[in-house]
């Protein structure tokens, strides 16, 4: 094994972590995420830094949190040149490829990504080869968007998305439109696949491919959405109604959050489960092609691979779609860690290993660095999932005013006034049907849990000595 192995980190967008077959998913099909948990170790309790798209991503960049960072909000950017991953990487001599969605800046309508060439590869991205996501797909321009116009269906795909966006989401469930071959996650897979081909440099890859799946408009191609069947999809977590022994601000909170307004039907909720699903295998197929193209390179076994999702989807659970809050569905995520073959044995848990350990999203920096054999980065709050020691005494995720401490057992989410919200006793109550804020038998829970916040809080500022704080 080379001493500098390539780096791949593949990324979705809006991932479930319970959305894998290895990890027991009654009727999905990934086989070469599988893979990849096989040849590696994956994390079953990692979580999202924060449960929306930008913070997250400039979590996974920066190594920081968001009230380090200062992105809460799909708005906004970190500053051009911030210390990142990627840059770390590129100094230590790597040669760096962003290809696929970035999104850690707007994409406004009107615009083109290649006009923010020059700020992606301050961050770190020697090469970018930069996609929207999907929504924003409509009114900003690409690469793949440049593609389409040659080919002639970028209409095609604008009509599809105009008509989804008239219709509410719960109704906008049919297969793309697209040619064979021409979904966005097509385009983001292909041009991975073409770059690790040409890949000619003598220096180690640093290679990030980002798709847009399978986050909505639910919309795989056809025929991968004829491989799952709406009515054969798992139910969704039933709205509960809150215990009587909340306070007044954990049963609003409980109640605005638990609803019945979206009118998700079973039959809806297996429609959407259905699509979705068709997309995360749709990206599985390429995630094989990607190793594929390396192991014919001669290039797989000297690679590390580091799998993970931004955040979740609520798929219809407890009334909900999309994202932002901190049940399971949403702040759980998949993270899987493939080190090179060969690497050192007593540095790596074994392959195949399932591993327990509290894990967070912004541990992916200082785990690559400890992959690639870098010097860690001292004010990142992450710590590497590489070896035995991996994990933490608890993980931290935040949004707006809410924060969210997880202990490995008990669950809280608390308000910026320091009100309790939420209170689960997961492993007693995995669906988190039973809000425990406020029970005669859990105040010392709760209060030991507000001080792991403090203390968390404390130890995760970024140190005034004279530099800037990255916000």
């Amino acid at each position: 094994m080379s001493d500098r192995p390539h780096i791949l980190i593949l990324m979705t967008d809006q991932q479930r972590a319970d959305c894998l077959s290895c990890a027991g998913h009654p009727v999905l099909r990934t086989p070469n995420m599988d893979r990849l948990s096989a040849e590696g170790v994956r994390f079953a309790n990692a979580f999202t830094s924060c449960p929306i798209c930008m913070p997250a991503r400039s979590s996974f960049l920066s190594g920081l949190y968001c009230h380090n960072h200062g992105q809460w909000t799909n708005r906004g950017h970190l500053p051009p040149g911030t210390d990142t991953l990627a840059l770390r990487l590129r100094q230590a001599g790597w040669h760096t490829c962003h290809v696929g969605k970035s999104h850690y800046y707007p994409h406004v309508r009107g615009d083109h990504l290649d006009r923010h060439r020059g700020y992606l590869q301050s961050l770190g991205w020697s090469d970018v080869l930069e996609t929207t996501g999907p929504h924003a797909t409509r009114h900003t321009d690409s690469i793949l968007t440049d593609r389409w116009a040659k080919l002639g269906c970028l209409e095609t795909f604008r009509d599809d998305y105009r008509r989804r966006g008239e219709a509410h989401p719960k109704h906008a469930l049919w297969p793309s439109p697209m040619p064979p071959g021409e979904h966005a996650d097509d385009f983001v897979g292909r041009t991975a696949v073409e770059y690790v081909r040409n890949y000619r440099r003598d220096e180690p890859l640093g290679l990030f491919v980002g798709f847009g799946g399978p986050h909505e408009p639910w919309d795989p191609p056809a025929e991968w959405a004829a491989k799952y069947a709406p009515a054969a999809m798992p139910p969704a977590l039933p709205v509960t109604p809150p215990p009587a022994w909340l306070p007044p601000a954990a049963a609003e909170h409980h109640s605005r959050l638990q609803n019945d307004a979206l009118g998700v039907t079973p039959q809806v909720a297996g429609a959407i489960r259905a699509l979705y699903y068709a997309k995360i295998s749709h990206i599985d197929s390429w995630f094989g092609q990607i190793l594929d193209a390396l192991a014919q390179r001669g290039m797989l076994d000297d690679t590390a691979v580091v799998f993970w999702s931004d955040h979740g989807e609520m798929l219809g659970d407890k009334g909900r779609l999309y994202k932002s809050v901190f049940y399971e569905q949403s702040v759980r995520v998949p993270l899987i860690v493939r080190p090179p073959r060969g690497a050192a044995k007593g540095r790596h848990c074994a392959a195949g290993d399932i591993s327990d350990a509290l894990a967070s999203t912004v541990d992916i920096f200082p785990t690559v660095l400890d992959l690639a054999g870098c010097e860690p980065k001292e004010d990142a709050f992450g710590r590497s999932l590489v070896g035995p020691a991996a994990g933490h005494e608890a993980v931290f995720s935040e949004i707006d005013d809410r924060t969210m401490v997880f202990d490995g057992r008990f669950k809280m989410v608390v308000d910026s006034r320091g009100q309790a919200l939420k209170l689960y006793d997961i492993p007693a109550d995995p669906e988190e049907s039973l809000n425990l804020v406020g029970r005669d038998d859990t105040g010392d829970i709760a209060r030991r849990l507000f001080e792991q916040i403090g203390q968390w809080l404390l130890a995760t500022q970024v140190r005034q000595d004279g530099r800037d704080s990255p916000h």
